[in-house]
């Protein structure tokens, strides 16, 4: 790697508590050993590209400011300890150049990872899967990807110009061969073309609508995993009335158990080291509904993290 990419501080405002009362604004980074990543990647290039309704930009500021006020999980010291040891490394500069700014979050990610660090993506649009991908493909390791999504993001480039919808089919032709299995979870069946399906398939994969998340449930499709892991959450899964902040909002989409399920049984799993929520459009919630789920997604999937023998106690 050349030089370390530059990354643009944000500052978010958590507002003053007691000592007895601590929010994860507060303890976040209270530790110099960094053992888990916030990175943002404020983009919505690939959205336009796709069709979409932009303002997912704004998705990883919302995030933050959600998820800054909750309060660490009181029944675990191993929860508080990991935010102590967590660090906010602030938003990828994007420039509107998706190809570049995709390969500068790649090389941050494939940062964090040498260093032995969890990572967490907040997006933007779904075009932020790929970039999360090329931080495993500059390791030249293998890996698998799982995604919670109503869509199955394989479709072709258009003008050799990759968008929101084609990630995980850059992911799966990239040249160096990483991604092994690629598997979606969530698919809206009246969403899915049948050639993305046998895409999917084709390469091992699976394709599982929404009606069939329980058979497997979440915890076996982690425990199906075979190699190093990234899970990523694209929130339109989610039932629009759990998620209408969304540029493509879901009728009969997920329920929101299986969604926290899925995200807490991620950060349990040894084969996960990363994972990204992406689609978070705040131009189009409701009340905030949507950026608090979003930030709820990140918060189980710390307390999961901080369930492994990996992390500590204090």
């Amino acid at each position: 790697m050349s030089s370390k990419p530059a990354m643009r501080p944000v500052a978010i405002d958590t507002p003053a508590s007691a000592e007895d009362d601590q929010r994860i604004g507060h303890l976040l980074g209270r530790s110099e050993d960094r053992w888990v990543s916030l990175v943002g990647f404020p983009s919505d290039e690939g959205v336009r590209r796709n069709g979409g309704r932009p303002g997912a930009a704004a998705g990883p500021a919302e995030i933050r400011r959600r998820l800054f006020r909750m309060t660490p999980d009181a029944s675990s010291t191993r929860f508080t300890r990991l935010i102590e040891h967590t660090h906010d490394l602030g938003d990828v500069g994007v420039t509107g150049d998706l190809e570049a700014d995709q390969d500068t979050l790649g090389a941050v990610v494939a940062e964090e990872l040498a260093s032995g660090r969890f990572v967490v993506v907040l997006g933007g649009g779904h075009e932020t899967g790929y970039g999360h991908f090329l931080g495993y493909a500059r390791r030249n390791a293998p890996i698998e990807i799982l995604n919670w999504d109503a869509h199955a993001d394989v479709r072709p480039l258009v003008d050799g110009r990759a968008h929101s919808g084609s990630p995980f089919r850059q992911a799966r032709e990239h040249a160096s061969g990483t991604c092994r299995r690629y598997t979606v979870a969530g698919l809206q069946p009246h969403s899915l073309a049948a050639a993305h399906r046998a895409y999917v398939e084709a390469a091992g994969g699976q394709a599982i609508l929404r009606h069939q998340v329980g058979t497997p449930t979440p915890l076996a499709l982690l425990d199906a995993l075979e190699h190093d892991a990234l899970v990523s959450f694209d929130l339109d899964a989610l039932d629009q009335s759990l998620a209408p902040g969304v540029s493509a909002p879901a009728t009969d989409g997920l329920g929101l158990e299986v969604w926290l399920r899925a995200a807490e049984e991620a950060g349990r799993c040894r084969r996960v080291f990363s994972i990204d929520v992406v689609e978070l459009n705040p131009e189009l919630d409701r009340d905030g509904q949507t950026a608090r789920v979003a930030a709820l997604t990140v918060w189980r999937f710390l307390r999961g993290l901080a369930s492994r023998a990996a992390i500590p106690a204090r």
